[in-house]
């Protein structure tokens, strides 16, 4: 690595600082950037992109590569003409791609000096606790070692009901795990519209502000190699740059210009400070194990006051959860307002409801004089505005 200060190259006035002055970068890019008419992986395509990152790393910023392919890279050595419809023969294929295309990104890295590391991920990795916590610890240490992260979804074990849904969403949540400065999404369109790019009547949006005032028509489908659309890079966008993390979507043929910080495609602004990894994985990577429904009081003192989450504001418990699990703060309308990790078992908590901590502390104990959820360890769910997308 190029010993100078990470990120610190000079920038024209006209430049990104969001890119120029990174010190991490998180690159997503699709299948159908990797792919050419055939379906089959395009060596100049993955070229491009690779010498757009290797020019990353001589600039002295990390960057973690997040790449769909593996499935498509699988199909043509499995004379699949069309990606496969059925769950088996997704991840008999996704299994026969990862290897060719991690190999190929080997290759192309390696004749720039630099060496990559697999990085393949379930939604249980960043759903469960310890799980998120080693994920970072590789992480890490993949990036102290000079290694380039390449991401997928582990397609092979994934199920229908345990997905990512698309690696816009895993890029999304890479990004805050490693503490990415930025993210930038690769797409086969050059920046995002107000409607597809082929209505005559689309307009290039070159900045957002905030994701809840855009008016965009994103009904338009992905590629047929890929999963996603506009509208999945929407979301990834809405949960980095509600972290305090910018993103920029590009097309894949302009990387090396996005990646210098060119302004091209479009530049997503930061709409939230940078959330702990703590309440990232809360907000967007956990899976909820039970729920609490609460009188309209404790609704007004969490979401207007701010406060913790007490027994006396409980009415009903419902699931089976342990200390420590995430889990969903419901009103008695049944509208989700917050999710947080409790400090109690679900089986201790029916006697609780409805009494004072002091009253509990007095029968039970002094353990018991403690909120249900403390306030540093909730995240309240974001209310949406009148005209979001």
């Amino acid at each position: 690595m190029t010993k100078r200060a990470r990120g610190s190259q000079e920038a024209s006035p006209t430049l990104r600082p969001q890119l120029t002055g990174a010190r991490r970068i998180v690159v997503k890019v699709g299948s159908s950037s990797l792919t050419g008419r055939d379906g089959a992986l395009d060596p100049a395509r993955m070229e491009i992109i690779v010498d757009a990152l290797a020019g990353v790393r001589q600039r002295g910023q990390d960057v973690v590569l997040v790449s769909s392919g593996a499935m498509a890279s699988g199909m043509r050595p499995l004379r699949m003409k069309h990606r496969p419809q059925d769950l088996a023969s997704k991840q008999a294929a996704a299994s026969v791609g990862q290897s060719l295309l991690v190999g190929h990104y080997g290759s192309l890295f390696a004749r720039h000096g630099l060496t990559v590391g697999q990085v393949l991920l379930t939604s249980e990795d960043v759903a469960r606790r310890d799980h998120y916590r080693n994920a970072l610890r590789t992480f890490n240490r993949l990036l102290e070692l000079g290694v380039v992260p390449v991401v997928n979804e582990n397609d092979t074990v994934a199920t229908h009901e345990f997905r990512f849904g698309d690696n816009d969403r895993l890029a999304a949540l890479v990004a805050h795990l490693v503490g990415a400065d930025v993210l930038v999404l690769l797409s086969d369109v050059d920046a995002l519209y107000t409607a597809h790019p082929s209505n005559p009547e689309a307009r290039r949006i070159d900045e957002v502000a905030s994701i809840d005032g855009l008016e965009v028509d994103t009904a338009g489908k992905g590629a047929e190699v890929g999963t996603g659309g506009m509208q999945t890079k929407l979301g990834a966008a809405r949960i980095a740059t509600a972290s305090g993390i910018p993103v920029v979507l590009a097309a894949a043929s302009s990387v090396a210009n996005a990646l210098t910080g060119e302004p091209v495609g479009t530049l997503f602004h930061p709409t939230d400070k940078r959330r702990s990894r703590r309440l990232m994985w809360l907000a967007y990577a956990s899976t909820s194990q039970g729920e609490v429904v609460l009188d309209d009081g404790a609704v007004r003192a969490v979401t207007e006051r701010k406060a913790s989450l007490l027994p006396a504001g409980i009415v009903e418990v419902r699931g089976t959860f342990s200390a420590g699990d995430p889990i969903r703060l419901v009103s008695q309308s049944g509208q989700v307002i917050a999710r947080g990790l409790v400090n109690y078992d679900a089986a201790e908590l029916p006697v609780m409801i409805g009494r004072t901590t002091r009253d509990l502390a007095a029968e039970f104990g002094p353990q018991f004089d403690r909120e249900v959820v403390h306030r540093d360890d909730l995240i309240l769910k974001p209310r949406k505005k009148t005209g979001a997308s």
